[in-house]
């Protein structure tokens, strides 16, 4: 008989730390002595002040892992005190579920709403749901609810419209707010530009995401990487399957010609799924017919 596969959850929480070690190796513990859960990946960056951790497993360690790390980042996180270029609203900035394998999006959403609940009664801040788990249609899309910041929601949570999901209309003193949800993997991708100036990266960022009337599922913003002199844009492929990231890099390189800036790198932010290089490297190297099935790792694994 053939063994039920357990259902597997991959979380990737975004903690607005990117610079204090011994707070960030605090939070990756969380991820690492739960049983059934492992963790993954993460990525910390001094210029963003942001640490995104990947850890994935069965419903009940994760959702163990990820309160352990809230309730660190709470006590270890002041945001009064906190800079950086990436755009925030709580010490956890973000908690996305996503489904694997035969695990349901029903599943995923279920676990985060069980999460909110907890933030809430465990932690007093206030939480927003977004994505697949968004009461209502305009809370989707996680930049319409951390527009204001921190800072701007201190004034925005008092509005009606702007009442959290779980919790009181007033933001933790020092932790802010949250947003948690379900969503489908995202690919969060970074092309930096050999300027300095946020003027010309706000321009490029502006014509490449969706809102402004770019490509149809790709989020962008303009960063300042200070450390390095350079300036970058910030991308999330919401859905790497209709909008692949080498037509988004593309997009970039072709916007930056007209400012005379040239593209000098970019990144993969956390994990990626291996269907998201292949199409780029098919696309570069002009390989044609082909497909996942011709890569040898995908022969052996079946």
């Amino acid at each position: 008989m053939k063994a039920t596969m357990k259902k597997t959850i991959e979380t990737v929480p975004n903690f607005s730390e990117g610079r204090n070690q011994a707070k960030i190796r605090k939070i990756l513990d969380c991820f690492t002595g739960v049983k059934g859960v492992k963790l993954l990946d993460h990525h910390k960056d001094k210029d963003h002040n942001r640490l995104v951790v990947t850890a994935a497993g069965e419903a009940a360690g994760v959702r163990k892992a990820v309160l352990a790390a809230v309730d660190i980042a709470v006590k270890n996180i002041d945001l009064r005190r906190h800079r950086g270029e990436h755009p925030r609203m709580g010490a956890v900035d973000v908690i996305p579920f996503i489904p694997i394998g035969e695990t349901s999006m029903e599943d995923a959403i279920a676990l985060s709403l069980d999460v909110a609940k907890e933030i809430w009664r465990s932690f007093r801040v206030p939480v927003f749901l977004y994505e697949e788990s968004a009461s209502r249609p305009d809370r989707r899309a996680l930049p319409d609810i951390r527009r204001g910041e921190f800072e701007g929601m201190k004034e925005k949570i008092k509005d009606p419209q702007w009442k959290p999901d779980f919790g009181d209309a007033a933001v933790h003193p020092t932790a802010g707010v949250v947003a948690v949800g379900a969503r489908r993997p995202l690919v969060a991708f970074n092309v930096n530009l050999d300027t300095d100036s946020m003027a010309v990266a706000t321009a490029i960022a502006r014509a490449v995401r969706f809102q402004s009337g770019g490509l149809r599922h790709c989020r962008a913003i303009a960063v300042n990487l200070r450390e390095r002199g350079i300036v970058q844009v910030s991308m999330n492929m919401t859905d790497y399957t209709r909008t692949p990231l080498y037509r988004a890099l593309e997009m970039v390189r072709m916007e930056a010609k007209q400012y005379g800036v040239n593209v000098i790198g970019s990144e993969i932010v956390g994990l990626v799924p291996s269907d998201a290089i292949v199409q780029s490297a098919a696309y570069y190297m002009g390989l044609e017919n082909f497909t996942t099935d011709q890569i040898l790792e995908n022969k052996l694994n079946d």
